[in-house]
């Protein structure tokens, strides 16, 4: 995994199933692009679209998304679901975020047994909805889309799959971000070491497309088990932010914002959050982001 890397252009990998993979130098967005390419019938389920940089990479709620270029990961894939309902699909989300957070887990024990490991910067661990942080700082994002394939054999028809796209800090730094004026890190300054993309990668979809799997058969309740093992923040105070419009510059005074503090009670067994609020309510949130 810290072996030298090769060029970008020359990189093997493949989507679910062994579905195509579509590999950009640049990109404005590999999000926008898959939308795209789905609605108009020119992709298959599976499908990894993977780019060096984006122009306009973008996160929840349009936020920015830094993407500098041969340094991090860009990518979305096409997840089918079939065998998944629609009311079922917002959980993939969350099995994605614990799945990634397991390899990277993976790769910080690793670096510490060696030696080379940040011991001043936390532990890797998943927050409510789907970050995936160290310590406090957030080195992966990821953004889920339901969309709809247009179907090759009726121009009527069309095949519901999730657009999930995802970035990750790998071997930029963290100087690298301080205009976001949030807390950020990335792989290289966990691990002390750079990290080989090509092979994260290809770990990062397989692990992915096996999780899937287990999904479609189980459900989510083992992966809210795995997840409270891992989310340091369960019985901690923090804030929860309703806003489906905030950006990063409207993020507390942008239309329609409403926040409330308390304390993270747990992770229902459907996924969602319990919480209770400073005024004694008890809450159960599907949809907000979570500030600790």
């Amino acid at each position: 995994m810290y072996i030298s890397e090769r060029k970008f252009t020359d990189w093997q990998l493949t989507g679910f199933g062994n579905a195509p993979v579509l590999l950009f130098e640049t990109l404005e967005s590999t999000h926008s692009l898959m939308k795209a390419m789905a609605s108009a019938g020119e992709i298959a389920p599976g499908t990894l679209i993977v780019a060096d940089t984006q122009t306009a990479g973008r996160g929840r709620h349009e936020r920015t998304w830094d993407s500098p270029a041969g340094k991090n990961l860009y990518f979305n894939i096409l997840i089918p679901l079939e065998g998944i309902s629609l009311s079922s699909a917002p959980q993939i989300t969350q099995v994605a975020a614990l799945t990634f957070a397991e390899v990277f887990k993976s790769l910080q024990d690793d670096s510490n047994s060696q030696g080379r490991g940040n011991g001043d910067i936390g532990k890797v661990s998943v927050k409510w909805p789907n970050d995936v942080l160290c310590g406090k700082h957030k080195f992966c994002g990821i953004l889920t889309e339901l969309v709809y394939i247009k179907s090759a054999e009726s121009s009527s028809a069309s095949i519901p799959a999730i657009s999930m796209g995802v970035g990750i800090n790998v071997n930029s730094d963290p100087a690298d971000y301080a205009h976001l004026g949030r807390a950020v890190t990335t792989l290289k300054n966990i691990c002390g070491q750079n990290i080989n993309r090509e092979k994260l990668l290809q770990m990062l979809v397989a692990n992915l497309e096996r999780a899937i799997g287990q999904f479609r058969a189980f459900g989510i309740s083992p992966w809210v088990a795995a997840w409270r093992k891992m989310d340091q923040f369960i019985g901690t105070q923090g804030t929860i932010v309703v806003n489906n419009r905030c950006t990063d510059q409207n993020r507390d005074s942008g239309a329609g914002v409403q926040k409330k503090t308390g304390r993270i009670i747990d992770m229902n067994d459907d996924g969602s959050l319990l919480f209770k609020c400073d005024d004694g309510s008890v809450e159960t949130v599907y949809s907000a982001d979570l500030e600790i």
